[in-house]
């Protein structure tokens, strides 16, 4: 074997083919020699490569069998760029070793800081011209690994081609790689601590393939947006109240085969027709499993490829802000799954996660848990979150799983879990995570905001942070939901023992910004669908339904309902199967989805329904102790002064005559919703549209009350 004389350079050699290589700029690219400057190449897969330099062809002098060539060039360092033949190729590259590191100090000094916002612009693949040369740069962060390749289409998928360098104590490695562009498909090798070798797909890429495939692919974003009146709308508007209705959407099975463009016209089309304010999406970002439903995320920057590009999910968005439908996209900060491509052991020590599996591993899910007191990890998520605000005009991020980051003991008995440094159960970095999450969405997408998943009492949850609470700008009402969905399940002569499981919500209703959901979770794992769910016969179930939404719709909070929920759907959601669309031939599921329809538009237009949400002024109990009954009533009252609107629930399904109600004031009251109208699959007993009060001391209406049904009510315009 031919030798290098040099002994330096020799080991600078092994270490390139050891895998340990912290520099390989060092070795490779165009170095000052005695006789003005030569040129060393790593070509391991055979064949001789050649230099091409003023449109002449030289070979290059094989110096080690192993792949090491060289050619001495005249001129110096700072002559005129030089290329690259390599064996088999039909033209000259640029060589990617002769160029100074595309990031700069700044960059890395603000990623060791964790206050890098744009970190999805600067590590991961960018499409860029650098020294006048187009190509694509690749960063990864990774500071325990003995070395990092570049592997993909560009390098056949040899790890041994491209090997990047280490900047200094950032823990980020570097290659800039001429002639790349869109459409290739890469990972990094990364040569862990451990002594393994792990083709890792990168943590903060902006496109990935199909999957099951999970390699990595070089995206760089041409869209231009159209929606600016909905985001200059959205940033003025921060404290104003609005309603809120979301429609909570699983992409795949709502209508499966739609792709991003295609399903943003439908479902645009859809939910304006319903009446929906927002959409919100599960399993946007990149995940491999589609039974996790996107709650196990691979991909933090990357919209899933399922349904197109980057840019087909930009035109999504922008398609709804155009129709005036907002985009709530749901965000898993808390976990992520053990792949071995993905972000597990990913420098082949417990990089993104803990290594103590009491802190690090999640005990009901299989995944690990991000630990969020390494400032790079939170660097990460914090950047993750401002790309689908910023770049994505997302509107605002469901956080999932929020109460199992809280706490340090969440679902693990004693002994399976690490107290903090106060000796508590409270998990204070993922608080100090959550804080700086709250605090960077509004900073970097004015008008942006979080919505928390979390089940527990924790206090303060939509408190501002300058005010020591958490920051979300809402909270998901999941006590609400358990009690009322409880309530609704029961027989209706079992439901006089248990009045306080819809009066108790009230008791805490202003305590957070509340979303009231019944969500995906609702419907599947054996709880049956929301219309499986009511008792009594077929009617029966119709009816405590409708009688269901009447009742959340016209209580205090937002709303959501899961896809399927407005079609009466009468199996579990399956993700692997579209909705059940043809049961709206059916006139009972026909019935469900119009009184949906008329309960978002009388909604959207009371604004005693929405405007007081978090006033507890705005809201008062008409009647809420009937429990023999099962009548409940209360009123919403607009804190500008607009008409109240009275909600009356009779839970049973014998109708009430004559039934007395104290309204806020005589005169003529209109009926906005009955949900035993004949419209709706009901047997149409009520008031015939209105009812009058006679101006007394009590100003007492006297009302039918249709069975299990609800009644809105509010005073005709003009009324006195």
């Amino acid at each position: 074997m031919t030798r290098i004389l040099d002994p330096a350079i020799e080991h600078a050699f092994d270490r390139v083919v050891a895998r340990t290589q912290h520099d390989p700029h060092r070795l490779l690219g165009i170095h000052a020699a005695p006789d003005g400057a030569v040129v060393r190449v790593y070509e391991p897969r055979g064949g001789v490569p050649a230099l091409v330099v003023d449109d002449q062809v030289s070979s290059m002098r094989c110096v080690d069998r192993r792949g090491l060539f060289e050619l001495s060039v005249p001129g110096g360092c700072a002559r005129a760029p030089y290329r690259v033949l390599r064996p088999g190729a039909d033209e000259p590259v640029d060589d990617p070793y002769r160029f100074l590191p595309a990031l700069g100090d700044l960059d890395l000094h603000l990623f060791g800081e964790g206050q890098h916002r744009e970190l999805g612009h600067v590590l991961g693949a960018q499409v860029r011209e650098h020294d006048g040369v187009l190509g694509a740069s690749f960063a990864v962060w990774a500071p325990a690994a003995h070395s990092v390749a570049l592997v993909g289409d560009c390098t056949q998928w040899d790890d041994r081609v491209l090997p990047m360098r280490s900047l200094g104590a950032s823990g980020v490695w570097e290659l800039f790689v001429p002639g790349v562009g869109d459409g290739m498909r890469y990972k990094f090798a990364v040569h862990g601590a451990d002594g393994t070798v792990r083709l890792h797909a990168d943590p903060v890429a902006a496109w990935s393939e199909v999957a099951p495939a999970n390699a990595s692919v070089v995206f760089s974003s041409s869209f231009d947006w159209a929606d600016a009146t909905w985001m200059a709308r959205r940033a003025s508007e921060v404290s104003a109240p609005r309603p809120m209705s979301v429609y909570e959407v699983h992409p795949g099975s709502w209508r499966p085969g739609l792709d991003w463009r295609a399903l943003a016209t439908e479902l645009a089309d859809y939910v304006t027709d319903l009446g929906f304010t927002h959409v919100e999406l599960m399993a946007v970002l990149e995940h491999p499993f589609s039974g996790s439903w996107g709650y196990q995320v691979t991909g933090y920057y990357a919209p899933s490829a399922r349904w197109g590009t980057p840019d087909d999910f930009r035109a999504f968005v922008d398609e709804l802000h155009r129709r005036d439908i907002g985009v709530i996209v749901d965000w898993v900060p808390a976990h992520f799954p053990r792949d071995d491509w993905a972000l597990a052991r990913f420098d082949g020590t417990a990089l993104y996660e803990h290594d103590d599996p009491r802190q690090g591993a999640h005990p009901d899910w299989g995944t690990l848990i991000f630990n969020y007191g390494r400032t790079e990890v939170r660097n990460f998520l914090l950047a993750s979150a401002a790309a689908w605000v910023r770049d994505f005009h997302v509107d605002a991020l469901r956080v999932d799983a929020v109460a199992s980051m809280l706490y340090l003991d969440y679902s693990r008995e004693p002994g399976e879990w690490l107290p903090n440094i106060r000796g508590g159960r409270e998990n204070l970095d993922a608080v100090r995570f959550l804080r700086d999450l709250n605090s960077w969405l509004p900073d970097v997408a004015p008008g942006a905001y979080a919505i928390a998943e979390e089940s527990t009492a924790w206090p303060g949850v939509t408190t501002p942070v300058r005010d020591g609470g958490l920051g979300f700008g809402l909270k998901w009402n999941m006590g609400w939901m358990h009690d009322t969905l409880e309530y609704f399940q029961r027989e209706a002569i079992h439901r006089r023992f248990h009045q306080d499981e819809l009066t108790f919500a009230m008791v805490y209703a202003y305590s957070e910004r509340y979303v009231l959901p019944l969500s995906h979770d609702e419907v599947v794992h054996g709880k049956r669908s929301l219309v499986g769910r009511m008792p009594g016969d077929r009617w029966q179930q119709f009816a405590n339904l409708r009688a269901l939404y009447a009742y959340m719709w016209a209580h205090p909070g937002r709303k959501l309902l899961f896809m399927g929920g407005e079609l009466a759907q009468e199996h579990e959601w399956d993700h692997e199967h579209a909705l059940d669309w043809p049961a709206l031939d059916v006139p009972g599921h026909r019935g469900v989805q119009s009184l949906v329809r008329d309960l978002n538009h009388r909604y959207r237009a009371e604004p005693a329904l929405w405007a007081g949400d978090d006033d507890p002024q705005a809201f008062s109990w008409l009647e809420g102790t009937d429990a023999d009954h099962n009548v409940f009533a209360f009123v919403r009252h607009d804190p500008s002064g607009g008409r109240p609107v009275v909600c009356v629930a009779n839970l049973s399904p014998v109708p009430r005559h004559e039934y007395g109600i104290a309204l806020p004031a005589a005169g003529d009251w209109e009926e906005l919703i009955d949900t035993d109208s004949r419209f709706y699959g009901g047997s149409d007993v009520g008031n015939g549209g209105s009812v009058t009060v006679t101006a007394s001391g009590d100003s007492q209406a006297r009302l039918v009350l249709p069975p299990l049904g609800v009644l809105w009510l509010a005073p005709h315009v003009g009324s006195p």
